[in-house]
């Protein structure tokens, strides 16, 4: 955990404060207290680059802010309480009832969405396709063959799907029950040893299939596609009856969308400005996958990644500022 404190300079809310070559007259009024404002930090890179630079931004205007280590899903229980204040982005493609749930309960803002589209399912290299012809389509993931090729001493005699951390939630497993699939879900530790274990999987062409996403990197570097499976609805979900088993739920893809903003609705009226800088936040999706592979491939430390870009797009979120 991150803490990071105001220096005496601070006192001077009504003068000069100069941050990193920006100049700004602070107002008698912002920050508005004294108080540590806590935003959430996770486990994947480019979620934490987007907090870190809301957390450099906020600096700026005077804001004490503390980085609180939160998992991914239940970060909302903790916005909810009052506990944590700034949500880490919620993704449609995860946590969509997840957030409709927070947001329904009055006590989690919804603060708008990050301006960056994003998709999440299966992903493998294009080379699979000759261990398991038919694909894209999800059915031929139900050829024996295919199974077979994707089985590992771990999974064996079932196939092997490599799902990102467990907090990150997913419904793979169901979708593979609903679906009739003989796969089994392997979880990787973090962000960091899911793409480790594709890209070696890669240079020594083993079959792989697993979970991967977009904006991403790896998705964008390698040639490969994503499993098409029957088109998701709301009602795949929560209607067992819907879809081509008549019986479960879960039988379809996950949904699309765009990342969206969280912030504890109690907190409006003690940091009003830094909800206000919160709401116009936004950034593109090149943007973001470029900024990710720089903490995942070049191994720049996230909080400088975001330094980085604060530095040098002063244009873009200053009058976010003012």
């Amino acid at each position: 955990m991150r803490k990071v404190l105001r220096g005496a300079a601070m006192a001077a809310m009504a003068g000069l404060i100069t941050y990193g070559g920006w100049s700004a007259t602070a107002t008698a009024d912002v920050p508005e207290t004294d108080e540590e404002i806590k935003l959430v930090i996770m486990g994947y890179s480019g979620d934490n680059i987007i907090m870190y630079i809301y957390g450099g931004l906020l600096e700026k205007l005077g804001y004490n802010v503390e980085y609180v280590p939160a998992d991914y899903l239940g970060q909302f229980a903790g916005i909810e309480a009052g506990d944590l204040h700034i949500g880490s982005p919620g993704w449609d493609t995860t946590a969509k009832a997840a957030l409709e749930a927070a947001w329904a309960t009055g006590d989690v803002l919804n603060m708008g969405d990050m301006g960056i589209a994003v998709n999440e399912d299966w992903w493998y290299p294009l080379y699979v396709k000759e261990s398991c012809p038919g694909l894209p389509n999800w059915e031929a993931l139900k050829n024996p063959d295919c199974v077979a090729a994707l089985a590992t001493a771990e999974t064996s005699p079932k196939a092997r799907f490599l799902s990102g951390p467990i907090e990150w939630g997913g419904h793979d497993a169901e979708r593979i029950e609903a679906l009739g699939l003989d796969f089994e879900v392997i979880h990787a530790g973090s962000d960091g040893a899911l793409t480790a274990e594709f890209v070696g999987a890669m240079q020594r062409q083993d079959a792989i299939v697993g979970w991967t996403w977009e904006p991403f990197w790896l998705s964008a570097l390698y040639e490969g596609e994503f499993v098409e499976w029957p088109a998701y609805d709301d009602a795949c979900y929560d209607d067992p009856s819907w879809g081509p088993n008549s019986d479960m739920a879960f039988d379809c893809g996950r949904p699309n969308g765009f990342m969206w903003k969280t912030a504890w609705a109690g907190g409006e009226a003690i940091w009003p400005k830094a909800y206000d800088v919160l709401r116009q936040y936004q950034l593109d999706s090149k943007t973001m996958g470029e900024m990710v592979y720089r903490a995942d491939v070049d191994g720049v430390p996230t909080e400088q990644v975001a330094a980085d870009w604060i530095a040098a797009n002063e244009a873009t979120w200053k009058p976010w500022l003012d």
